[in-house]
């Protein structure tokens, strides 16, 4: 069941549904990695042309990503391209070759560095008239990547600016250098970031770390879900700290994200994990049916289970956990 984007008079119909728990990203110029990934258990696979790809390598990128379009089996899964951004000189060679020679297996365009509604605007446009010159039957998805304080200060803007918009995701790295945040990591906590207890004589004071990314991050899940779309966490650098991604999953959950990228297979099952409902949480939900269903048949709109109250909105969020378990068996 679709879940409305909102229920006032002024509704969105949502995105297209898509499992969206992991986006494993593949340079476009790693060429033996695309058929490995798309053998991998990531919901989505995002080839890349943009900051994997140096200046001098574009042209055999998408080439390559052209070539594994035409030949690649991905499976059910998502496939997505990450184009140049608007400012650069690759782009319209990006959405017309691709659309062009690659066929119709592609599913989205990820769009990075965007600003504003003008640059979604100006991609639709290009990618619109290259589907008509070529009579593309499917219509290509936009996933804007929010990487700067521009592109943050026009999140609902942008979640708005186009019918081909599916998700937002969060640029972390791109977003610490355009805000001359004081770290050198792609994602995750900072020591410096944080306050101190209040004095107390001579006790110890105890120092609390925040998340750095906390306002960013719900930002652009509250322009996701306010329009319809899947708002999806970004990258987390170390590689090595595989408890530190999991949990940069379990805080991006919380919020509220579908799911995270992976820039190493090793954090695609870390993400699944997290994103998936545990059989608890689906056994729980479907007993929440069961009961406001039998409370409904009854005249009641709220009803008592476990000890805990709930009504109508359990309804929802027990739905969306149910559905999500029937949407990950029937991707398997």
């Amino acid at each position: 069941m679709a879940i409305r984007a909102s229920h006032s008079h002024h509704s969105l119909e949502p995105a297209p549904d898509r499992l969206d728990r992991s986006e494993l990203y593949v340079p476009g110029t790693m060429v033996k990695l695309i058929p490995k990934a798309a053998k991998s258990a990531a919901d989505v696979i995002v080839m890349d042309l943009e900051d994997s790809v140096a200046p001098s390598e574009k042209e055999t990128a998408r080439k390559n990503v052209i070539k594994a379009l035409q030949e690649v089996d991905f499976g059910k899964k998502t496939v997505a391209v990450r184009i140049n951004a608007c400012d650069s000189v690759f782009q319209y060679k990006d959405v017309a070759e691709i659309i062009e020679q690659a066929g119709e297996r592609l599913d989205m365009f990820i769009l990075p560095m965007i600003g504003n509604a003008s640059d979604v605007y100006a991609v639709d446009m290009l990618t619109t008239q290259a589907e008509r010159a070529v009579g593309r039957q499917k219509r290509l998805g936009f996933g804007m990547i929010i990487e700067t304080p521009l592109g943050l200060s026009n999140v609902h803007a942008i979640a708005a600016a186009s019918k081909r918009n599916e998700s937002l995701h969060f640029g972390v790295a791109d977003y610490a250098a355009s805000t001359k945040s004081r770290t050198t990591n792609i994602g995750g906590p900072n020591p410096n970031y944080g306050v101190l207890t209040d004095i107390d004589g001579d006790k110890p004071r105890d120092f609390h770390w925040g998340d750095v990314w906390h306002y960013a991050l719900a930002r652009i899940v509250v322009a996701a879900r306010a329009y319809g779309l899947r708002p999806v966490d970004g990258p987390f650098g170390d590689i090595a700290d595989p408890d530190g991604y999991k949990a940069q999953c379990n805080r991006g959950a919380v919020l509220g994200c579908e799911g995270k990228w992976a820039i190493h297979p090793s954090q695609v099952a870390l993400a699944n994990e997290v994103y998936s409902p545990s059989d608890a949480e689906v056994t729980k939900a479907k007993r929440i049916l069961e009961a406001m269903e039998k409370a409904q048949r009854e005249g009641l709109g709220a009803v008592s289970l476990d000890g805990k109250l709930i009504d109508i909105a359990s309804i929802k969020q027990a739905e969306q956990i149910v559905k999500k378990s029937v949407d990950i068996a029937a991707a398997m």
